[in-house]
């Protein structure tokens, strides 16, 4: 339950930055009536999203009548999981810093085509987070047919996500945000390590994959697969006591190379050495400084 409380977490505080950004330039922009159609958007990305989730579901559920149809089904939506997992934290690693500003560029854009255009803008802005984290649920998730507990895990992360955007929105709490998205970057790679692992073990089961029964190791008699302390692993990260050669190979492939892209110290270009003239300097100071604030106030730092 924890990796998927870490995803709605995760995705829910992205939605919401997004959000406050679109939300905070309007208000200072003094187009508060263009407000309703900034949440229509946003509330059609969340209706979609959950519609999309429902639907993977119901397709391996009711759509899928052979075992083998479902597994190969849920190994693929794992390995699409863990490609918009890892194509997620490093794009946010890459975008956080500039995010704040592609956003007010393109709701301007929006402003000056009108009320549909804006909705528009909200809903593309929000609904990849909606896709991904339906995804990547339904992938983490695998296993847990009928227990309720990863469900309302994700639904807790979410509404923790929620009230840290309006807290960060109101400035009633600062947190750092780019040791939070590190933190939790860096776990969710773990997660999807898991989940590839998983995804090999469908290809496996679905007979895509050899070596069903040949066995990386046994460590049964040291990790009970009944302890809670197991549940947890294999809830967490998908470890498991008696893995196959290749789910043991995927993790490992994965999960080393990508966590130390991830954590390596990101390279930052020298600024530019042009010098203002006095002038420039007296018309841009004030620019400049607002943009910085509201950027620190709104938008991750990767």
């Amino acid at each position: 339950m924890f990796a998927t409380y870490l995803i709605g977490l995760r995705e829910g505080l992205e939605a919401t930055l997004v959000v406050s950004i679109l939300v905070a330039f309007l208000v200072k922009s003094q187009r508060r009536d263009r407000l309703p159609q900034v949440w229509a958007g946003v509330g059609l990305a969340v209706a979609l999203s959950v519609l999309f989730g429902w639907l993977i579901e119901y397709t391996s559920t009711s759509l899928l009548a052979r075992s083998e149809d479902r597994e190969l089904f849920e190994a693929i939506t794992s390995v699409a999981a863990v490609v918009f997992v890892t194509w997620m934290i490093f794009w946010m690693r890459r975008a956080a810093r500039t995010i704040a500003g592609e956003l007010r560029g393109k709701l301007t854009d929006a402003l000056a085509v009108g009320s549909l255009a804006v909705a528009g803008m909200a809903f593309l802005a929000v609904v990849r987070e909606g896709l991904e984290t339906a995804l990547i649920f339904y992938s983490a998730a695998q296993g847990a047919v009928g227990d309720s507990g990863p469900l309302l895990a994700l639904i807790g992360g979410v509404v923790t996500a929620v009230v840290l955007g309006v807290l960060l929105y109101a400035s009633a709490v600062r947190i750092n945000l780019s040791t939070f998205f590190t933190w939790t970057g860096a776990l969710l790679i773990l997660v999807a390590a898991g989940i590839l692992k998983y995804g090999v073990h469908d290809f496996q089961e679905a007979g895509v994959l050899p070596g069903l029964n040949d066995l990386a190791f046994d460590i049964t008699g040291v990790l009970d697969p009944t302890t809670w302390y197991a549940h947890l692993l294999a809830g967490m990260f998908n470890v498991t006591p008696a893995p196959t050669v290749l789910e043991t190979i995927a993790w490992v492939a994965y999960a080393v190379p990508v966590l130390l892209l991830f954590l390596r110290p990101a390279r930052r270009k020298p600024a530019p050495a042009a010098t203002p003239t006095v002038t420039e300097r007296g018309a841009d100071t004030g620019t400049e400084a607002e943009a910085e604030a509201e950027a620190a106030s709104t938008s991750p730092r990767a």
